[in-house]
């Protein structure tokens, strides 16, 4: 009995020693502006104990061993930080508030945070504004398409990616062409291509495979005071961000198969050797045919990307990219502009959408590659150095044909064997500091940007092949198309023999600062000199340089009535392009003379609310925008003497009113007119051509139900508008018909695996795109994906 006593009393005793060894270390997290943060990490570092802050920012850590360590506290879009302590015997350190202060975008940022509940809503970019600002502390409207929306739809193509963004709507295709190829759309009345990835310039002349994209910015209205003319329209700006390296080793494996032989294999591999290294490899392949009678699409791509954390002030990040697509041209029915059209109507068009009026043998091939390094330096708390250089590399080889109105209802081919490529090299130096001057907080920038872009086109001339009606008859010229016949003639007709490069830079600077917690105010400024150097080889050889230089102003205001929740917002925002020479014929005379043009100037008005309410379960942004270009360029009458209005408004709703449901929705209206023409007096009252429909929308919604099994439906659509509405005058209207195309989807998902099924355009409607051009769209389409996750 003694001895049990003995055994009971000891262990009691080398069990209090044992709880008496441990301890508790505590605090209370917040950021720069004294608003507690709810979800930060906070791990003690070289053991598996951590937690996250709670919704008033408190954390708590429990039963850690006597001893020196270090409290390792990271947040994305914050700076991580390190804070040592030492931990005595039964003893609870209170750290008192720490505070996080805003950083450049995380590479480490998980692909799919399983936690989040709103998942179709992102509240903070450090892309759109270049330094960290949470959604409704920005003055400027943008769509975040985020990952999981993009999973949710099975999204397999970017056009189908872009449909989720208010306002946009495509106008062309891509094309494979050099110089301009990727895909066009029109947002707040202007045309825009997606030219910028990863924050900086990142061009193609083909379409883009959507494997590698972790989601898509579109940022709205004129953008010229931080990211300049060459990668921006005044309707905006499209922002392509790749999947990164995340701390963590797994992956994907995805399978995909559907209507009209569309087959898909992506891998996504990511390993972290240590807490420093970590490495992300991303391949695909992809191809599919045509709904037509003709054509076809195929696209492969590799995409390794590095990051390395030297210390918990330095990171280097590397990105690479390289893709080869090739397809046969889509049906682009050029309407002719110089005659009366002899039909207005897709009903008087008689077009039999199944004819693409092509052939596999001809086909176009475009090789992409871009590149983006990063050294990330924390110089202080305060203090970040952000050094960037990236370059891209954009060939077009094989032939691009289009199909020309020339009369009644003939349509001529026309053809180029395309020998060209473009070159991008770009560099970029930012320094953010958050700070305060007296009482006033600041969230400064600083930086500097280069952009040499450079076109070397070797292309045949254009050739004429034959002419056909809409039935497919042949009424003129060789009957096939094929290389053969395109060769031949093609040979006699010599090469467009030019280079042109043009040089860019731009520095600027600008500021928001926090005159109250609720109210800020932002002021920047953008200098910016632009070198053209064109070198085009003809009979006279000759050689030109152009120099111009430009300001650009921005301003915005925000008050949140409700912090952190409600916002009430205005900006002003210009956008500039500069217009390379042109060779100008006196037909009075015969004189060809070189002309150079002032810079375009573009400037917009906007007000709006953004609200993220209900602990983020609304997000929403709803604003009216008026945008006033005063010496627009036209093509046709050479002359720099138009003025377009154009005018709107968006809304945008991210929200998730009960467990398991997510909603996405858009919608927009945009005026738009040529107010003033005094060389073409026939526009002025017109729709800009690059306008578009006047009302867009989109909608999906994701419901998730007994854990693992979702549904998701929805559509999108827009009005009908006049393709012609720049030629009207000459050749009268043709209308591209509204529509709404119906989309829905289903899926069984856990840790393992993903299996889904998708209908795209289930009620299989016949619609069309077009700028001057009729292209039929995508009838329905069925799609299977088996994603396996490890």
């Amino acid at each position: 009995m003694k001895k049990q006593l003995t055994s009971i009393l000891l262990f009691l005793i080398f069990s209090y020693i044992g709880f008496a060894q441990i301890g508790t270390v505590k605090g209370i997290i917040k950021d720069h502006t004294n608003v507690t943060l709810f979800g930060v990490n906070v791990i003690v570092k070289n053991t598996a104990t951590g937690t996250q802050t709670n919704e008033k920012g408190v954390f708590e850590i429990s039963n850690i061993k006597t001893g020196n360590y270090i409290l390792a506290i990271s947040y994305l879009g914050f700076k991580t930080k390190e804070i040592p302590f030492k931990l005595n015997s039964n003893e609870t350190i209170d750290i008192g508030t720490i505070t996080l202060y805003e950083g450049n975008e995380l590479l480490q940022e998980i692909v799919i945070d399983t936690e989040r509940k709103n998942k179709f809503s992102r509240k903070q970019s450090a892309y759109v504004s270049k330094m960290p600002l949470k959604n409704i502390e920005n003055s400027q409207v943008y769509n975040t398409i985020t990952n999981q929306l993009l999973i949710s739809q099975s999204v397999n193509t970017f056009e189908d990616a872009l449909k989720n963004a208010a306002g946009i709507t495509k106008l062309w295709s891509s094309t494979g062409r050099s110089g301009d190829g990727a895909g066009y759309y029109s947002s707040r009345g202007f045309a825009v291509q997606p030219q910028l990835v990863n924050g900086v310039a990142g061009i193609t002349n083909g379409f883009i495979n959507p494997s590698n994209v972790e989601r898509v910015e579109v940022i709205k209205g004129p953008s010229g005071t931080l990211f300049g003319s060459a990668v921006t329209s005044y309707g905006g700006l499209i922002n392509i961000i790749t999947k990164k390296p995340y701390s963590g080793t797994g992956g994907e494996i995805t399978v995909s198969g559907g209507s009209y032989d569309f087959s898909k294999l992506n891998a996504d591999v990511n390993v972290s050797a240590n807490d420093k290294l970590s490495l992300r490899f991303n391949a695909g392949f992809q191809q599919e045919h045509s709904f037509q009678d003709a054509g076809f699409k195929k696209s492969v791509f590799v995409a390794p990307s590095i990051s390395y954390k030297v210390n918990n002030n330095l990171a280097l990040n590397f990105s690479y990219e390289a893709s080869g697509n090739e397809q046969t041209n889509e049906t682009f029915l050029f309407l002719n502009r110089y005659a009366p059209l002899a039909f207005n109507s897709i009903e008087d068009l008689n077009y039999d959408t199944n004819l693409s009026f092509t052939s596999n043998d001809v086909a176009i091939e475009n090789i992409t590659q871009n590149y983006r390094g990063e050294v990330a330096w924390k110089i202080t708390d305060q203090w970040s150095s952000q050094t960037l250089i990236s370059g891209g590399l954009a060939k077009s080889l094989g032939y691009y044909t289009y199909l020309w109105n020339g009369s009644d209802n003939l349509f001529n081919l026309y053809a180029q064997d395309t020998d060209a490529k473009t070159k991008t090299l770009n560099l970029q130096q930012n320094f953010t500091g958050i700070f305060k001057l007296g009482d006033l907080q600041n969230k400064l920038l600083v930086g500097v940007d280069y952009l040499d872009y450079n076109i070397i086109d070797k292309s045949s001339n254009w050739g004429y092949l034959h002419t056909i009606n809409l039935d497919g008859d042949l009424v003129y010229g060789e009957p096939e198309i094929n290389e053969e016949n395109l060769r031949a003639a093609l040979s006699v007709l010599g090469n467009v023999d030019s280079n042109i490069r043009q040089n860019i830079f731009g520095a600027y600077i600008s500021d928001v600062i926090n005159i109250l917690p609720s109210l800020s105010i932002m002021g920047s400024v953008r200098y910016d000199i632009f070198d053209y150097q064109g070198d085009r080889k003809t009979d006279t050889d000759d050689e030109t340089e152009y120099t111009e230089s430009t300001f650009s102003p921005k301003f915005g205001i925000v008050f949140q009535p409700i912090l952190n929740e409600l916002s009430i917002f205005a900006n002003y925002q210009n956008g500039f392009s500069y217009l390379n020479p042109q060779y100008i014929t006196d037909y009075s005379t015969g004189e060809i003379s070189l002309q150079a043009f002032d810079v375009e100037q573009a400037n917009q008005l906007e007000v709006g609310v953004k609200s993220d309410l209900f602990n983020n379960k609304l997000e929403a942004t709803l604003s009216y925008y008026n945008i006033n270009v005063d010496n627009k360029y036209y093509w046709a009458t050479q002359t720099q003497d138009l003025e377009v209005n154009s005018q709107g408004i968006e809304l945008e709703v991210n929200a998730n009113p009960i467990d398991g449901l997510n909603i996405h929705s858009g919608f927009s209206y945009n005026d738009s007119e040529i107010t003033k023409s005094p060389s073409a007096t026939f526009l002025e009252g017109n729709r800009y051509g690059e306008s578009g429909p006047e009302i867009t929308y989109n909608f999906w919604a994701d419901y998730k139900f007994f854990k693992n099994f979702g549904v998701g439906a929805g559509f999108n659509g827009q009005t009908k508008y006049d393709t012609m509405v720049d030629y009207k005058a000459t050749t009268g209207s043709f209308y591209i018909p509204s529509y709404t195309i119906f989309n829905s989807s289903a899926y069984y998902e856990n840790d393992k695996f993903r299996i889904s099924i998708k209908g795209n355009n289930l009620a299989d409607e016949t619609y069309y795109s077009g700028w001057s051009t009729v292209t039929p769209q995508q009838k329905r389409v069925l799609l299977g994906t088996f994603t396996y996750k490890f």
